[in-house]
């Protein structure tokens, strides 16, 4: 080990610890569920996973799993081309597909992966990529890739910007207009209606990584698109396998069949990493399947968003406006962020809180995820320690009545 390189790694982190701000991981020993053991503190309630349908040990589920890694064994051992393609792979995508009513889709070990792998392979020489300043970080790193076009960012929501960008745009085309449908950090949803107006007027193409719309919105969990009832009018559509749809791993890209033939033809997360285990793609499937058949899950889902959006609302938190399963916490600082979610893990509730450089400098939050799952009461206790914290840190104000 070179000391000096070690010594200035060590120096950084100890910085990170005196400001506070140092990110510490939890070690779970059961399931993901909405109340999980914990390492650090023992019997908690989750309100911090992205697993928002419940369906991470749903029995249905982990046993699909397992017979799929019985059937296929471990892992794929290769790449797609080459000999990592089992049938199971086609199964998923092909569901994958008629879920999204895409023509095709094509899954990646992640949903980042998905994304390294897309831009690239569609932007070339010519084309201007249009992005919404918060997309993920994925989508970022997938544009900074394609460094044949020309990378153009918009304000958070700006159909104005957008505009101004796409008649700005290289004629030589395409234009691409990428954004998240859901926003991880703010809970927002894109203004779809209005991009896809934008996209048809200035013949642009769209792109949208439902990752966390996807199971979440729409009438049937099929995501932010068929909430705005779009379906059909979206040519990419990226996602994952890892959140809402069981929670393991894995990512797709959807769309039309010569895209997907494209991608593996050309990309590089495609062609050079193996292919999703078949376990996971096992245990996906009949995630989606478990879905489809269960579509009370999505009612309960909005049930509980309500249930503890107003739970804080009336307590005299103000959470970030939003339909989806995010409900953020804006507290300011990062330091206080992290102190504030350290408060209510001590308490039994595991909420993560967010800084820079995840979001801006002074809007750190505590990020709230419902799960379909939680029950009322596994519900009142997490808001009962949110009003207890709260008002041990000035969040709220003491003595003041909920």
């Amino acid at each position: 080990m070179n000391s000096s390189f070690n010594a200035r790694l060590e120096a950084e982190l100890d910085a990170l610890k005196k400001a506070g701000t140092y990110k510490r991981l939890r070690h779970l020993t059961t399931p993901m569920a909405p109340e999980v053991d914990m390492e650090e503190a023992g019997h908690v309630i989750v309100l911090s996973s992205n697993n928002y349908l419940g369906l991470s040990d749903q029995p249905e589920v982990v046993e699909a799993g397992i017979e799929g890694l019985r059937k296929y064994g471990a892992g794929t051992a290769s790449v797609r081309f080459i000999c990592g393609t089992f049938d199971i792979h086609r199964a998923l995508e092909d569901r994958i597909a008629e879920f999204l009513s895409t023509e095709a889709s094509l899954t990646y070990v992640s949903c980042w992966n998905a994304n390294t792998g897309l831009f690239p392979t569609i932007a070339e020489e010519g084309a201007t990529l249009i992005s919404d300043e918060l997309n993920h970080a994925s989508i970022i790193d997938g544009c900074r890739l394609a460094t044949k076009a020309k990378r153009e960012r918009f304000k958070h929501g700006d159909m104005r910007e957008l505009e101004e960008k796409l008649k700005a745009a290289d004629p030589r085309g395409p234009a691409i207009i990428v954004t998240d449908g859901v926003f991880s950090m703010e809970g927002s949803l894109a203004k779809l209606p209005q991009i896809v107006e934008l996209a048809k007027k200035y013949n642009a193409i769209t792109v949208v990584d439902d990752s966390h719309g996807t199971g979440v919105m729409g009438k049937t969990g099929r995501g932010t698109i068929e909430h705005f009832g779009l379906e059909g009018q979206i040519d990419v559509i990226t996602g994952t396998l890892g959140k809402a749809l069981g929670g393991a791993a894995g990512g797709f890209v959807a769309g039309s069949h010569a895209l997907i033939d494209m991608l593996i033809q050309r990309s590089r997360p495609q062609l050079f990493s193996n292919a999703l285990p078949a376990t996971v793609a096992c245990s996906s499937l009949t995630a989606i399947e478990y879905l489809e058949a269960h579509p009370e899950m999505i009612q309960r889902l909005r049930e509980n968003i309500s249930y503890f959006r107003n739970g804080l609302l009336k307590m005299g938190y103000k959470p970030l406006e939003g339909e989806s399963a995010i409900i953020p916490i804006i507290v300011g600082d990062t330091a206080f962020a992290i102190a504030i979610s350290d408060k209510l893990l001590q308490r039994g509730v595991f909420v993560t809180g967010f800084g820079f450089p995840v979001v801006p400098e002074g809007t750190a939050r505590i990020r709230v995820q419902i799960s379909a799952k939680l029950t009322k009461e596994e519900m009142d206790r997490a808001l009962a320690a949110f009003e207890e914290v709260g008002r041990e840190v000035g969040v709220l104000k003491a003595g003041v009545p909920a």
